[in-house]
């Protein structure tokens, strides 16, 4: 597969011109890849307005994803859930729906953000008796029940989530369609699932959109995201993507991280799937040997490695710190877990570090207790009103019955405990307590 933005910018650096624009750097280097990093010059096309280089590539990846349309991020899935919502806002308008979508809770904070920008209100599928706040309860029954007692404008799933499970889109997307409301899914950490032996990419299992982000789980530099729609997604989509993107992103996109997209397509056209399986299938390895040697696991993700640290007797910061000392640098850590993200870069060496760096850790006692449940939402304002509303910051015990202010207060990685405009109960104080939040913004006392 051919890689045209990769190849117009080594052209044009190649040809050493005088560079009378943007970056002042003017190609020389100072920390290395100077001389490849450009702007929006003639002949390098125009982000969100790409007719040349940019949307030949794009169009190559949206081949391979199986995408009508692929748009590229160079400022990560955040700028993509942006823009998704969006587009979904601007169908809901001109269908006369509500601007109101149902999302599970184990969302990301950039949902929060954007619902603030764009004035959205969000009812929540809240997590199961019995599942912590990571879970989403985004079983087919309950999508079902929800969608007959509410109108919708999207539905929003965060799948993979950050410890590698994995909510059933298949059904989620059998039930979407049967109410004519279109399933967005936050696929950030699972770009690499389209590749696997059996394709478990969203897309595939009948989303209307989806983002990726390519830096996660494949070989782009930071930053790199698709936005990928359907054939099966509105119609008008596919021609307001670049709108709905622009309208979010900046007008200095690097083209760094441009190229790294473009130069993926061919390494995914060529043998880097079947690096993807050998990775899957170490993965798989890995989770037998620990199994057998006492450690559990969490999650069906193929290529992420959670691992229960408190049922071997130490919180996951503590397993976190011993692998540090071991040379060996993890993903997330808090109370309870440990997320390790190899890749198929990972080589045999690192896997071989780190089954021996784990078996060097010796079982203790379980850890007792566990995260509080998530506590009932209670809305009081919505997201927009309160961002916008005057704030204080309290000590988390002290803001019990206040209205909090910010995005979200959120455990580790992110995922929110309360939103902005909830109020802070005292089942919510435990679960920030738990881990480790010790003060949020609320709305100002008048």
């Amino acid at each position: 597969m051919n890689t045209p933005v990769c190849d117009f910018v080594r052209a044009y650096a190649e040809g050493d011109p005088v560079r009378m624009h943007m970056p002042g750097h003017k190609g020389r280097a100072l920390i290395g890849p100077e001389a490849l990093d450009l702007t929006e010059i003639e002949g390098a096309d125009v982000l969100y307005r790409a007719r040349g280089v940019i949307r030949e590539s794009e169009e190559n990846a949206a081949r391979l994803f199986g995408a009508a349309r692929t748009v590229y991020s160079a400022e990560g899935s955040s700028l993509c859930i942006r823009a998704m919502l969006y587009l979904a806002l601007l169908t809901a308008k001109e269908k006369g729906l509500p601007a109101r979508l149902l999302a599970g809770r184990n969302a990301h904070r950039t949902l929060m953000t954007a619902a603030a920008l764009l004035d959205i209100e969000i009812d929540w599928l809240l997590p199961a008796p019995g599942e912590d706040l990571l879970s989403c309860g985004a079983d087919a029954e309950t999508l079902e029940n929800r969608l007959n007692n509410g109108s919708y404008m999207a539905v929003y799933l965060t799948s993979p989530d950050y410890l590698g499970r994995r909510a059933d889109l298949r059904a989620a997307a059998a039930v979407c369609r049967r109410h004519g409301v279109p399933l967005l899914v936050d696929n950030a950490h699972g770009a690499y699932l389209k590749f696997l032996p059996r394709d478990e990419h969203p897309l595939s299992l009948g989303a209307d959109a989806c983002c990726d982000s390519a830096h996660k789980t494949l070989s782009c530099l930071t930053g790199a995201a698709y936005l990928h729609l359907s054939g099966n997604a509105p119609e008008s989509w596919a021609a307001r993507a670049e709108q709905a993107m622009s309208l979010f992103a900046s007008t200095s996109p690097s083209y760094l991280i441009l190229q790294s997209l473009d130069r993926m397509n061919a390494e995914l056209a060529g043998d880097y799937p079947d690096w993807i399986c050998r990775a899957a299938d170490r993965v798989a390895d890995l989770k037998k040997i620990l199994s057998i040697e006492g450690w559990t696991t969490v999650g069906d993700e193929p290529v992420k490695l959670a691992l229960d640290a408190a049922a071997r007797g130490y919180t996951g910061t503590q397993l976190q710190d011993l692998l540090r000392r071991d040379g060996i640098e993890c993903e997330f850590a808090d109370r309870q877990y440990l997320v390790c993200m190899p890749s198929a870069e990972t080589t045999e060496k690192d896997w071989g570090r780190l089954l021996a760096a784990l078996r060097a850790v010796p079982p203790k006692e379980p850890l007792a207790g566990s995260a509080p449940a998530l506590p009932v939402p209670e809305r009081v304002l919505s997201v927009r009103e309160a961002m916008l509303s005057p704030r204080e910051t309290l000590p988390a015990e002290k803001a019990v019955g206040r209205v909090l202010v910010d995005a979200c207060v959120s455990c580790p990685p992110a995922v929110p405990v309360v939103i902005a405009g909830e109020r802070i109960t005292k089942q919510a104080a435990a679960c920030m307590a738990w881990y480790g939040i010790t003060e949020c913004d609320v709305v100002k006392s008048v």
